[in-house]
């Protein structure tokens, strides 16, 4: 199927695919997806191959929509779902949308209200002409998961302009030949922070993260030259992950004007909203001026398009996308970026970690075609080989067994996404087959809540994981010794003048946030224990403590106290691959890339893997600094 030109061709295409006996009342594009609106849902669902077979001609995702009045009444409907669906799915709840014909079912058990094969939601959609949207309701309460799904609903008819602009926009013609891509680097280069890259074809741009630098106040990506400005002629962002280093800024677009599209992940959509909403909160706490308000990341919440893992999609009409398994956090991806008809082709790793965790599976690194990388490089120096993760774990249970036998408690910055939900199943196995008494375990700040969105998305998990959660009714993560710090300062108070414990507390490199009262309620004590278990930026005070200063300032520097207690470091934790994972990833691509730039590091660790990789495998490499050019091919 060409770029269509005209609405009444893009008809006319469809209509000659679709079989006569099916009704095609209209056609359109909504983002990447093809829509087809029809006055016969039924028969459409009751040919099970027909979307296949539209989609494969079509070579377009396709959704088939009831004409609005074709379909039966919502309380009819309700009646006849709660027939169709298994009682074992544990329907939750029912949305009816008559504008857009889609009844949005709620359901502890998903899998059984899509039936093998989508079985039963044809079946539904034969009886009543409701087009069904299933989610999953979160074994554990989330209201992020509640609020960003309250709010796209309640936007629905504004969101369903937007993706009908994004898709006019996505599937014309492009206007130039695409010979040449451009990447400029915006941040993160010889650093870790502010990850940002704006990519050019003759036709399009794209920019790719837009993150902050943590303990670096005002480094921010360069959103101001030539090569990203004007903002508003961005014709869309891509995000690899939430982490701040990569998403917190991502807000700031819409405030000068942006309005396109963000394509990410389901679950990186919604801890993207939460750490926003965190980074605004802190910094407001710390007398800052945020540089956006809460509406700019609703804005950001509005625009984004979700991205399944392995789903190839159209993001412009000279550029595809496919996202996979980045292994880093939830949600984590790299993107892929197939760019003109197979002129040249492009890896983002974002953040890997290519071994698999007791989260996730591993990262992701076959690609069809791979002609230039930008490859994470934070733990590329010569020396950077993290602990074997079983003894890392030993060493943990160690240092809290210890710790308890002194009568003290343990505390842990962690970062609440990801290394925190790692630490919560190494310290639940522990206790529950008592390799360390089983005490408290207390979470402060937003982990107990970013725990509830990985359960949100069991998908996304490693596959043993997800089998406890979703079938064996043994969530780990709603262990009884969990108990969130919901009660401020003075609980705070209560927990550190009470029995041994332990506690994992944001922010992971010490950066602020609830961390800071637990060293002021702790640290001055020789039983107590702090342990760093993840990356410590430099320029944080996480990496001070870490490399061996005591005296620390707080509220603003206007509060001294002296760390009396004790300091522990873990490796073995990280969500970054190690030197030896680095290079394995290079090693076991294949094809592998002709050139790779070696971001997201410091000076040695760039330089170091860059040489490294071009030495083994005789690749281009390069060490870039924040705002070189480079032309492919």
């Amino acid at each position: 199927m060409s770029d269509d030109t005209t609405h009444s061709d893009l008809y006319e295409r469809v209509r000659d695919e679709v079989p006569s006996y099916l009704d095609v009342s209209d056609v359109q594009y909504e983002g990447p997806d093809l829509v087809i609106y029809t006055e016969t849902p039924q028969k459409f669902a009751e040919d099970s191959d027909i979307l296949g077979t539209l989609a494969h001609a079509l070579r377009k995702r396709v959704t088939i929509r009831p004409v609005s009045g074709t379909q039966s009444s919502p309380s009819e409907a309700e009646t006849v779902i709660y027939d169709v669906v298994p009682d074992k799915a544990n329907v939750q709840d029912l949305e009816f949308h008559p504008t857009t014909g889609e009844v949005f079912i709620e359901a502890e058990k998903p899998g059984l209200v899509i039936g093998q094969r989508g079985s039963t939601i044809r079946k539904i959609t034969s009886k009543v002409g409701w087009n069904p949207e299933v989610v999953r309701t979160p074994p554990m309460e989330s209201s992020t998961v509640d609020n960003v799904r309250s709010y796209l609903t309640q936007e629905r008819a504004e969101r369903r302009d937007f993706l009908a602009d994004v898709g006019a926009q996505i599937h014309g013609s492009p206007d130039n030949a695409v010979d040449w891509v451009r990447i400029t680097t915006l941040g993160c280069c010889r650093e870790v922070g502010r990850a940002s890259f704006v990519l050019h074809t003759p036709n399009t741009k794209i920019l790719v993260d837009c993150g902050d630098k943590p303990g670096s106040d005002g480094e921010v990506p360069y959103l101001h030259v030539p090569e990203a400005m004007p903002l508003t002629e961005l014709d869309a962002v891509i995000l690899t992950h939430a982490h701040l280093d990569h998403s917190a800024l991502l807000p700031l677009l819409f405030k000068y004007g942006y309005d396109g599209p963000i394509y990410t992940t389901e679950p990186t959509r919604d801890l993207m909203g939460l750490l926003q909403l965190d980074y605004l909160n802190v910094a407001s706490k710390e007398g800052r001026t945020p540089p956006y308000s809460s509406e700019q990341v609703r804005q950001a919440i509005k625009h984004t398009i979700p991205v399944a893992y392995g789903n190839v999609t159209d993001i412009a009409p000279d550029i595809k996308l496919t996202m996979h398994n980045a292994g880093h956090i939830l949600g984590s991806a790299t993107a892929h970026l197939h760019v003109g008809k197979g002129f040249h082709n492009i890896v983002f790793s974002g953040d890997v970690h290519y071994e698999p965790t007791r989260l996730f599976n591993g990262a992701v690194n076959d690609f069809p075609r791979a002609e230039t990388m930008i490859m994470e490089s934070t733990y590329g120096r010569e020396n950077d080989f993290q602990a074997d993760t079983e003894q890392s774990e030993a060493r943990v249970r160690e240092i809290i067994r210890e710790t308890h036998e002194q009568g003290g408690t343990v505390v842990i910055p962690a970062f609440a996404v990801g290394r925190s939900q790692e630490l919560m199943l190494v310290l639940e196995e522990a206790m529950r087959e008592g390799e360390i008494p089983t005490m408290p375990i207390y979470l402060d700040g937003m982990i107990r809540e970013a725990t509830a969105i990985h359960t949100a998305y069991p998908e996304y998990l490693r596959d043993g994981l997800r089998r406890r959660i979703l079938h064996e009714d043994e969530n780990p993560f709603m262990a009884e010794q969990f108990q969130q710090v919901d009660g401020g300062q003075p609980m705070r108070e209560e927990i550190a003048s009470d029995e041994p414990s332990v506690i994992l507390s944001t922010s992971g490199m010490v950066t602020g946030g609830p961390i800071m009262s637990w060293l002021e309620l702790l640290g001055p004590e020789s039983d107590n224990t702090l342990l760093f278990v993840g990356y410590q930026a430099e320029g944080t005070l996480g990496r001070r403590i870490k490399s061996g200063r005591t005296e620390v300032a707080l509220e603003g520097g206007t509060n001294r106290i002296t760390l009396h207690c004790r300091i522990e470091s873990v490796s073995g934790f990280s969500g970054h691959a190690d030197r030896r994972g680095l290079e394995q990833y290079v090693e076991e691509m294949n094809p592998r890339p002709d050139t790779i730039l070696c971001v997201h590091g410091d000076d040695q660790a760039t330089d170091q893997l860059s040489s490294a990789l071009y030495q083994k495998h005789n690749i281009r490499t390069h060490q870039p600094k924040n705002l070189e050019t480079f032309r492919f091919p």
